[in-house]
C-alpha cells in the first residue's frame, strides 16, 4: 500500500469497465478528474455476467478489508442480456437470475461500510442510430460515449445528498500547499503563471461540472 490513504473508487464489472480505460475510456476521464483526489481502481472482467460477479464478490470487496472502498461503480448486463444461439454456448442470464444478482451486489456492497456510495450502470436500451453515435463496435462506448457516461456519473455525484459529498469540487487536493516555487523560479514567472499553474488541474476538471 501507499499513501496517504485517499477514497477508493472502484469500477466493477464486465467489457465496458475493462475497456474504460482506453481510447479516451469513462475510467481514464474519472481517474483524470480525481487525479490527487482519489484512487479509481479498475475491476473489470471481459465477457463476464452478474453471475460471473457474484462468484467473486467476497474476494474483490471482503468485508474485512482495513480500507472499504467510498465508491462503486457497477455495470453487468450486456453480457447477461445476449441472446441464446441453438450452435453455441451463450452467456445469457434470464432476467429474473439476473434482477437477483445485482440485489444481491447492492446487498453485499451496501454491508461493506456505511460510508460506501453504489452506482449503477444500466444497460442501454437498443437503439440503432444511438448504437452507431455512442459505440466504437455496437457493443464498448466510443469516445464521445465515454463523455455521455461520465457527464451523467458527474450528475449523480453533484446532485447526491452524501455526506461526505464524492463530488471532485469537495474532495480534497492533496499536497496542495507542498508546492511552492522558489525565489530563482519567480523571477522566471509572474504571479499569474504561478497562480495559472495551481490551478491547471481545476480548469481542466470544470467542463465536467
Amino acid at each position: 500500500m501507499v499513501g496517504p490513504i485517499r477514497p477508493q473508487f472502484v469500477l466493477f464489472g464486465s467489457s465496458i469497465v475493462q475497456l474504460s480505460y482506453s481510447d479516451e475510456g469513462w475510467g481514464a476521464i474519472l481517474a483524470d478528474i480525481y487525479a490527487r483526489k482519489a484512487d479509481v481502481l479498475l475491476r473489470g472482467y471481459n465477457g463476464w455476467t452478474s453471475r460471473h460477479a457474484l462468484q467473486v464478490l467476497d474476494q474483490v470487496f471482503p468485508k474485512d478489508a482495513a480500507v472499504q472502498p467510498s465508491l462503486v461503480i457497477v455495470y453487468f448486463g450486456g453480457n447477461d442480456s445476449m441472446r441464446s444461439h441453438p450452435s453455441a454456448v451463450s452467456p445469457q442470464v434470464p432476467l429474473p437470475e439476473y434482477v437477483e444478482n445485482m440485489r444481491n451486489i447492492a446487498i453485499h456492497l451496501k454491508s461493506l461500510s456505511e460510508k460506501t456510495r453504489i452506482i449503477f450502470l444500466s444497460a442501454p436500451p437498443v437503439n440503432g442510430a444511438k448504437i452507431r453515435e455512442i459505440y466504437r463496435d455496437g457493443i464498448h462506448f466510443s469516445a464521445e460515449g465515454s463523455k455521455i457516461v461520465v457527464k451523467e456519473i458527474m450528475k449523480v455525484l453533484r446532485e447526491a445528498d452524501w455526506e461526505p459529498s464524492l463530488h471532485w469540487k469537495s474532495l480534497p487536493i492533496e499536497f496542495e500547499q507542498v508546492f511552492v516555487p522558489e525565489a530563482e523560479f519567480r523571477e522566471i514567472l509572474d504571479e499569474k503563471t504561478i497562480l495559472k499553474l495551481s490551478e491547471a488541474n481545476f480548469l481542466r476538471q470544470m467542463k465536467w461540472e
